[in-house]
């Protein structure tokens, strides 16, 4: 590891050391922005050498595209502190580099005299999806993870644990959106098979021809253009294979998939012999399996070979004691990757949260929440303002009792005939903010990035307006 020797930043000979043996990436950049601490680590991770990098000015050695900016850069320009973000970007070689970053300045004095960024490289952890697959060898979620107190979720948690001691299948029920795959995860790591592969397929993202060489492998000359290659069943041998929507195989394909879990044996297409398995399968279904067998969507002798131990996950409006975590649990979620500082839902948020009936389950709380908080801007509280407008429309509906501030909102979204005077005058400002955006638009020849900064305002929030505004000149 070269440092430069920086008055302001002083690393000791143990701090070297450490930085040397560290498995993180370390980079400091001092206050104009050249690099004065460059580790090994992160020379393996950005594939660079120390003389290419140590003094010189971050943006004279990397490249970022489609106007991003270094969250280097932001920490030392803006002061920002950012966790947990990926950024991709490109060395002086031209060669793709995606990180996972912790951000700080470093101040002094209260100034800011330098910044630093630890990194994890996950440029060769990013998941393989080819043909559709997805191979995660590193999985995250643990039941630690899991979050819930509501008495059937503490339930399932507990059956998914003790199913976790043996290597029995595993059917996973439950609607879209439920959270199948972090249980499957979990099980896994759980698991004594958690050191090796975890593979997971989609069966409902190919068609049957793809997905049965994909499931079982290829022996060359078997067809056109076939190449020995091992199936999902031989790459998962000695850990998990996750078989996501198994309702959705063709009647064939899930007889061959039956012989092959009841032999424990797997015969690539067009190969004379079989291969012995070790596999745990975990499969995944998003309809009442009697429905599906009866619908012949699911063969009986398949759902029982499955069905060994099986797990009913409940929708999240079964689960109305989870609801305000889990929702609180994406909001410090997203302050971290998008660097807010919102701590709560209003009163007639969280009633509304409680209330609705959650079709999409914990999916479409997540991605209200990250909708909600594109919309932020300098506050700490998520309020109806935040919401797509039919979603506004339904808390208004709920709170009778509106306080005064809300029902103001509200007439300004619905422009009310009968509002009055104040509310006129609202009207009035709007249509000066609409007229006032669409001029500096069509100065800036429709450029969101250029208008939003003339606007003094951020990206997202000029979009925000003009979806408000039904301005159809956005380029």
């Amino acid at each position: 590891m070269k440092k430069d020797k920086d008055p302001n930043l002083v690393v000791d000979e143990l701090l070297q050391l450490i930085l040397e043996e560290i498995d993180i990436g370390i980079h400091v950049v001092n206050h104009e922005g050249k690099t004065i601490v460059y580790n090994r680590k992160m020379m393996e991770i950005e594939m660079m050498n120390e003389e290419d990098v140590l003094h010189k000015n971050l943006l004279d050695v990397f490249t970022f595209q489609n106007n991003q900016s270094s969250t280097l850069l932001e920490a030392l320009q803006k002061g920002k502190i950012r966790k947990n973000i990926k950024q991709s970007y490109f060395n002086n070689r031209g060669k793709e580099v995606t990180t996972i970053n912790d951000t700080y300045p470093i101040m002094k004095d209260n100034k800011i005299v330098g910044a630093i960024e630890m990194v994890r490289d996950v440029t060769e952890l990013k998941q393989s999806v080819q043909d559709g697959i997805m191979q995660n060898r590193n999985t995250r979620y643990t039941f630690e993870q899991l979050i819930g107190e509501s008495p059937s979720f503490k339930i399932i948690i507990d059956d998914a644990k003790r199913s976790a001691r043996t290597s029995s299948s595993v059917l996973l029920i439950g609607e879209t959106g439920t959270g199948k795959e972090l249980f499957a995860q979990s099980i896994h790591n759980a698991s004594h098979r958690s050191t090796k592969p975890f593979i997971s397929q989609n069966c409902a993202a190919l068609p049957e021809t793809l997905i049965e060489s994909i499931l079982f492998g290829t022996k060359k000359g078997a067809f056109t253009g076939a190449i020995d290659k091992p199936g999902l069943f031989e790459e998962a041998n000695g850990g998990t294979l996750l078989l996501d929507e198994i309702n959705s195989l063709s009647p064939n394909l899930q007889a061959k998939l039956l012989r092959v879990l009841q032999d424990r044996k797997v015969r690539r297409i067009g190969d004379m012999t079989e291969k012995e398995l070790d596999v745990r399968i975990i499969a995944t279904i998003n309809e009442d399996p009697i429905e599906a067998i009866a619908n012949n969507h699911l063969r009986k002798d398949l759902y029982y070979r499955l069905s060994v131990v099986s797990l009913f996950l409940p929708p999240l409006r079964e689960r109305k004691e989870d609801i305000l975590l889990l929702a609180n649990f994406f909001i410090q979620k997203y302050n971290r990757l998008f660097g807010l500082t919102v701590t709560k839902l209003d009163d007639h948020v969280a009633q509304f949260f409680l209330q609705h009936n959650w079709p999409g389950n914990i999916r479409e709380l997540e991605h209200m929440i990250e909708g909600a908080m594109n919309l932020v801007e300098n506050e700490t509280t998520i309020t109806s303002f935040h919401l797509p407008t039919r979603f506004f429309n339904e808390v208004s509906s709920m709170n009778n009792n509106l306080t005064k501030p809300l029902e103001k909102l509200q007439a300004k979204k619905t422009n009310n005939e009968n509002q009055d005077d104040h509310f006129n005058l609202k009207s009035t400002l709007l249509d000066k903010e609409k007229q006032h955006i669409l001029t500096v638009l069509s100065e800036q020849n429709g450029n969101i990035t250029k208008a939003a900064k003339i606007l003094g305002i951020s990206r997202q929030n000029l979009q925000y307006r003009i979806r408000k505004f039904n301005i159809t000149n956005e380029k």
